[in-house]
């Protein structure tokens, strides 16, 4: 997940069809386990609301470059090509969060 939900219910509340969580970046929950995660750990916390991060906060290129860490791949070496020009996944900023490696 690149991003995760409002914490609150949007919509009119006298019609449960019409409920739902718009997009949200600011805080989100990603489960990991197995494949080189600390088993038993939670990494970062947000504000009461869940609206929100405010310790230990990871962009989605660390947790890009966390996922390619633990699959082996390289992210520095990892590019692709678009318009003449190579890119990466995780940008120029994208580093391992090395905290919850196991």
């Amino acid at each position: 997940g690149e991003f995760g939900r409002t914490p609150f219910i949007q919509g009119d509340f006298r019609n449960r069809r019409q409920w739902g969580r718009d997009h949200h970046p600011y805080a989100f929950t990603t489960w990991m386990a197995g494949g080189g995660v600390k088993p038993g750990m939670t990494y970062g916390a947000s504000d009461d609301l869940g609206i929100n991060a405010v310790k230990d906060r990871v962009h989605v290129h660390d947790f890009q470059a966390t996922l390619l860490h633990l699959l082996g791949i390289d992210h520095e070496r990892f590019t692709y090509k678009f318009q003449g020009r190579r890119y990466r996944l995780t940008d120029v900023h994208g580093k391992v969060v090395k905290p919850i490696l196991a």
